[in-house]
């Protein structure tokens, strides 16, 4: 099937196949918009079932970092790299140098950093081959680095700003917090809630990582497919993507959902489902912004870490605006903020 045959593709400007047969690197870039300036989003290094799931998940990402992007303010457009990993493979110092020169050979338009399966040490090899790349380890003060903590502290501040808007509290102390996924991002978040005097219900495929983390921090250990429908005031997807469908969403008992997960929404329908349910919905993409601000301005060149922490801290006054607009028109907050980004990107 052709790319523009996915029921996926947004008149993505390009999708990219590289195949390095030396390394065995088979990977994915999928540009969406170049309209604010060149794509910018991470690399995922990911186990598919199928080649067809690889080219799905690039095109919702990308998709998804243009939204991101422009609703940041940042000027850059939205792309995502996503490299095959197969079963038994090692990622080899020669795996990531084939996809810094499949990077390089787009000459700009696409600009790689970090995402699941990628750290910063990895973007250091990629780095070797190409100068489109970010997320880089830098020194104290400066923009850069592992884009995790950012994220984290971006879903944060959106957690309060939806804790008080849907329970009217100007504190989490006591408030539920029920997290999927507790990597880079939902264990930075629940670090942070801690701090917070939250009480904690935490799920990870891994299992032994959720209970430990739990130990740590006062908290409470699920299996991870029980996570979405645990009593709660709040729920925080921040594993992987599609987790919330016509089964999940009726599942849920709580009257927020704010996450960083990217693509939380199996079908755009989904959106229509969590706001008939009257969930205060966070969109992705505007809550998890918090990485690509720090990766962006590092790309740039403008500004320090007070600057990017200046500007996730704009994070809650846009849901604010989004849910305002929302509460307006009846319309899903997630429908709002598409609406939002593609006129930002000439799209709307």
């Amino acid at each position: 099937m052709a790319p523009w045959d996915y029921p996926d593709f947004d008149d993505h400007e390009g999708v990219h196949l590289f195949r390095d047969a030396a390394s065995g690197l088979r990977a994915i870039v999928a540009v969406h918009s170049t309209a604010l300036g060149p794509a910018a989003g991470g690399c995922r290094y990911w186990r598919y079932a199928r080649s067809a799931d690889a080219v799905t998940d690039a095109l919702r990402l990308s998709r998804g970092m243009s939204y991101k992007n422009a609703m940041a303010g940042l000027p850059m457009g939205g792309g995502k790299a996503v490299i095959l990993a197969d079963e038994g493979a090692a990622k080899t110092p020669t795996l990531l140098a084939a996809f810094g020169r499949a990077v390089e050979s787009l000459g700009g338009r696409y600009v790689t950093a970090e995402d699941v399966g990628i750290s910063d040490a990895d973007m250091v090899a990629v780095s070797k081959e190409t100068r489109h790349v970010s997320g880089l380890p830098v020194g104290g003060g400066a923009a850069g680095g592992d884009p995790g903590p950012f994220t984290a502290l971006g879903v944060y501040l959106g957690v309060r700003a939806a804790a008080k808007r849907a329970l009217g509290r100007d504190d989490m102390a006591g408030v539920r917090v029920a997290i999927q996924g507790v990597g880079s991002v939902g264990g930075g978040l629940a670090r942070l809630l801690a701090r917070d005097g939250a009480k904690l219900v935490l799920a990870d495929v891994d299992t032994a990582r959720a209970e430990a983390l739990a130990a740590e921090l006062g908290g409470e250990a699920v299996p991870a497919d029980a996570i979405l429908g645990v009593e709660a005031d709040v729920v925080s997807p921040c594993a992987l993507g599609a987790v919330l469908t016509a089964d999940t969403i009726a599942a849920l008992k709580a009257p927020v959902v704010a996450g960083g997960a990217n693509n939380q929404l199996a079908t755009p329908e989904d959106g229509w489902r969590i706001h008939q349910r009257g969930i205060v919905y966070a969109p992705d993409y505007v809550i998890n912004a918090g990485g690509i601000i720090n990766v962006g301005l590092e790309y740039l060149g403008q500004g320090d870490r007070a600057e990017v922490e200046k500007r996730i801290a704009e994070i809650p006054g846009r849901l604010d605006t989004i849910w305002e607009e929302s509460k307006a028109t009846g319309d899903p907050a997630a429908l709002v903020a598409d609406r939002l980004a593609q006129r930002l990107i000439g799209r709307g």
